[in-house]
């Protein structure tokens, strides 16, 4: 199960857990290298992405996310190099952009009049500390322009499923006491922040107008996606990883 779109030359697509080769806490179709899964099994799953494409698998360029606020532009392409990067931009054909999350938001971002495309792994940090900003800034850099770019943003964890402590709380606040906006208060200095809310805000606050969201929550649709949050809560060994990509097509 996917949640694609097509405009023109461009494509994308939110690809769920399903429809891979992964087996046990990482059923089926996980993409992410760091994970503890067979390597061989994850070169599979990132085959079933790049075929879904009719592309070969060595177009696929995945990133190190550390949950910075760093944006690559891929001019010219190395697909072993290893990007250590929240966010990845390009303006070149044929190249798969793909970001990997399980919680985390994927955002991603097209502008199909200049043909230039963006993705960014947006987690808590990540989004405070302006990775949405720099991948938008990076778009600008190849030609791109604020009124034309559109944005999807895929599933991620939803508030009801994220409790965060008073010390969360406060790094959003002392950064704009309008972040309030985006908890919900509740016993011991427990909170709900809606990360999703959050990042619209940012779209919004940085003239993106035209924003997509996808609205079901990671955490808890266990068969369709993994979550960082529930294996913890779970005490699982490890998680896989969902993939989220976009491509200008020739």
């Amino acid at each position: 199960m996917f949640f694609a779109n097509n405009l023109h030359n461009i494509d994308h697509c939110f690809f769920s857990r399903l429809g891979g080769t992964s087996s046990g806490v990482h059923k089926s179709l996980n993409c992410g290298k760091g994970s503890n899964d067979q390597n061989n099994l994850v070169n599979l799953n990132r085959k079933i992405i790049t075929d879904y494409y009719n592309l070969p698998k060595k177009n696929l360029i995945t990133l190190n996310q550390t949950h910075s606020n760093k944006v690559v532009i891929i001019n010219n392409f190395q697909n072993q190099k290893k990007y250590n990067y929240d966010g990845i931009v390009t303006k070149n054909k044929n190249i798969v952009l793909g970001i990997l999350t399980a919680d985390c938001a994927p955002v991603l971002f097209y502008d199909s009049s200049n043909n230039v495309i963006g993705a960014c792994h947006a987690g808590w940090k990540g989004s405070l500390d302006g990775i949405i900003k720099n991948t938008i800034n990076a778009m600008l850099s190849l030609g791109s322009m604020k009124n034309k770019i559109k944005c999807a943003i895929g599933p991620c964890i939803e508030s009801d499923s994220y409790t965060v402590g008073s010390d969360f709380y406060k790094k959003f606040i002392q950064k704009d006491i309008k972040n309030r906006l985006f908890f919900i208060a509740g016993k011991n200095k427990k909170y709900k922040f809606c990360l999703k809310n959050y990042i619209i805000n940012e779209l919004i606050k940085l003239n993106i107008g035209s924003i997509y969201s996808i609205n079901i929550d990671t955490y808890n649709s266990e068969h369709l996606f993994y979550s960082y949050r529930r294996s913890l809560h779970k005490k699982e060994n490890d998680y896989g990883r969902m993939i989220s990509t976009i491509v200008i097509k020739e």
